[in-house]
């Protein structure tokens, strides 16, 4: 089975996803789309000339695609994925799902009603120590989970904000929790349930934006874990951390480096670690592009085996909104 892919965004996430599926012998790349016809027309000639569209409406009446991924500004992505659906597309959108629950709502039930698939890019729960977490989880090796420690402290500089249009508004963006923190949140609500309450505090400090460039919160969720989240692009000149702890009834787990990717704490007796297993994740390389470690490839590799009728890994609509569903009571607490 060949499965023919249309892209919407073609900036640096848009890159990655042609050069996945240039890679992927399943796939293929059948369409581009951006308002901006630089963008547009570079992507296009680094792949044979693929057709590319500046309008996303001209784009569906006219490609042959099976999956319409969308890699565009975060409030963008509701209205794209619900006309998509409407037109009988399935769909893969990049995190966050949307802006609100509302609108992820929105999305779900235009799949429904066009009898279509929509997933969600959650590349993180494929890191190889994200994995063995997952498994000492759900086979209870961990026992009943008890808290739960997120930090993200990563360093944005303010140009990352003024060279965009979108970037650090709250209409467009979302906020920290939308954009640095979705992927972390998702983990969390993956492994600890929904997040039930929640007390934050957050501020602007170190940026000329809309929204906050640092929080603290702490949540409870429907399991009974407690939990707690510190975020912040404040950090001086580079990145420090990015890291989930568990603390188990039968062990503990910490996961870190910058983005999930190294196991820095090991200790259930129940479990032990498998032999040689590399835990640090690798940059990727697709020929014309390479970039941070991503696992982009698994996630459309899980999107053609969904397509093919096997067992599929990747992340559908009704999953992708309870990280939204998360983010929206914290930030209803800092709001109160």
């Amino acid at each position: 089975m060949n499965v023919k892919f249309a892209v919407v965004g073609c900036g640096s996430i848009g890159k990655r996803h042609a050069a996945v599926l240039d890679a992927d012998p399943k796939a293929s790349l059948v369409a581009l789309c951006d308002v901006n016809q630089e963008a547009r027309e570079s992507l296009s000639a680094a792949y044979g000339g693929v057709p590319s569209f500046a309008d996303f409406t001209e784009m569906l009446e006219s490609t042959d695609a099976d999956v319409v991924n969308i890699v565009t500004p975060h409030d963008l992505h509701a209205p794209m994925a619900v006309e998509a659906l409407s037109r009988g597309f399935h769909v893969l959108v990049e995190k966050p799902m949307a802006l609100s629950s509302a609108d992820a709502a929105r999305m779900n039930d235009a799949a429904a009603r066009a009898g279509r698939k929509l997933w969600v890019v959650k590349q993180n729960r494929f890191n190889v120590p994200v994995r063995i977490a997952d498994e000492a989880i759900r086979t209870g090796a961990l026992g009943r989970l008890f808290m739960v420690k997120c930090n993200i402290l990563w360093n944005r500089h303010q140009g990352y904000y003024d060279d965009s249009p979108w970037r650090g508004r709250i209409s467009r963006e979302g906020g920290a929790l939308f954009t640095q923190a979705s992927h972390f949140i998702d983990l969390l609500t993956w492994w600890a349930g929904d997040v039930v309450s929640a007390k934050a505090i957050a501020d602007t400090q170190n940026h000329h934006i809309e929204t906050e460039d640092s929080g603290v919160a702490a949540v409870k969720f429907d399991s009974g874990a407690l939990g707690s989240i510190v975020w912040t692009t404040c950090v001086h000149r580079k990145n420090l951390e990015g890291s989930v702890t568990l603390i188990g009834e039968n062990g503990t787990i910490r996961i870190g480096g910058e983005y999930l990717n190294k196991l820095e704490f090991w200790d259930v007796p129940g479990m032990p670690l498998p032999d040689h297993l590399e835990f640090t994740d690798k940059p990727n390389s697709y020929g014309k592009y390479q970039g941070t470690s991503s696992n982009h490839e698994k996630v459309i590799a899980g999107v053609i085996a969904d397509m093919e009728g096997n067992s599929a890994t990747s992340v559908e609509g009704a999953e992708g909104i309870r990280s939204i569903r998360a983010i929206e009571t914290i930030y209803a607490s800092i709001r109160e």
